[in-house]
């Protein structure tokens, strides 16, 4: 496994391989890997003939300073984790070498990115559009692997590769879960004991939307799963929202799509956590 740190240094490498038609399988990740990342990289493995993997903490998909400099970093855990699967190049590049000079270029995706994590996050869905369009035209990979744990995320990358004419193949790959059903995040290493626990209450109230989507209104099972928020001390929730799965935006009436999907944020203490889960498709 080469560890590659410049730009140059990794178009050189990858260069052979662009000649030679060599399908390239991309990861994009930001480190404090978990299963989650493994099954990204597992899939990337099974369907192209390289693998590789970015770790990158991206500084302008931040709104929040701090939560940029709380974010989990250990580089030589994730190199270790990813020495056991088959991952042949990681790309792990400074800020600087990504960011040389001022940090520009805005995208437009109309509403997809006013919704949900949009709104409560201004900016966030450009830095990662940012980032991401430069990792793809760094390593130019046939496909690229997403989790579905961040939907509204994936549906913005989508919309990016179509716009701009970006030739690669976006796959999503299922959200992977700890066994009560807490879906893997990296966040999930900064959570205490106490809010580890009360942290599955975002899987739970997306569980009961699912089972009640058939008998209960849209607005009175959102009244439901606030007020489970409200009855725990320890879980604020942000927002839950059920929206059609292709353009975000709210539905009010079950009728009113074939394709939904529930979304929901909430802070687990000072933990900010966010989930999904398809109601139907």
């Amino acid at each position: 496994m080469q560890v590659i740190e410049k730009i140059s240094d990794i178009q050189a490498v990858l260069s052979g391989h662009w000649n030679n038609k060599t399908s390239i399988g991309f990861v994009p990740t930001m480190g404090a890997l978990h299963n989650g990342h493994l099954s990204l990289i597992k899939n990337a493995g099974k369907e192209n003939d390289l693998v590789v993997c970015s770790i990158f903490v991206n500084p302008v998909q931040f709104n929040n300073k701090e939560d940029f400099k709380s974010y989990p970093r250990d580089i030589q855990s994730d190199l270790n984790i990813l020495e056991k699967v088959k991952c042949d190049i990681v790309f792990h590049p400074s800020a600087e070498e990504m960011y040389p000079g001022p940090v520009d270029g805005r995208f437009d995706f109309g509403d997809l990115d006013k919704v949900m994590e949009g709104a409560h996050r201004p900016g966030h869905f450009n830095g990662v559009a940012i980032v991401v369009s430069k990792l793809f035209d760094i390593v130019k990979p046939a496909r690229a692997y997403f989790g579905l744990k961040d939907f509204q995320q994936l549906v913005i990358i989508y919309r990016l590769v179509k716009d701009h004419n970006i030739p690669v193949e976006i796959v999503p790959c299922t959200t992977v879960r700890e066994e009560d059903g807490l879906a893997m995040s990296s966040r999930n290493k900064l959570l205490g004991k106490t809010e580890r626990r009360h942290a599955v209450l975002l899987y739970k109230s997306l569980k009961m939307a699912k089972v009640q989507s058939g008998y209960l209104p849209v607005a009175q099972l959102k009244k439901m799963i606030e007020e489970s928020f409200r009855h725990d001390k320890v879980m604020k929730l942000e927002y839950f929202e059920i929206v059609d799965m292709l353009t975000l935006k709210p539905i009010k009436l079950w009728s009113e799509s074939k394709q939904v999907v529930a979304c929901i944020a909430a802070y687990a203490g000072n933990i900010r956590l966010i989930d999904n889960l398809v109601i139907f498709s």
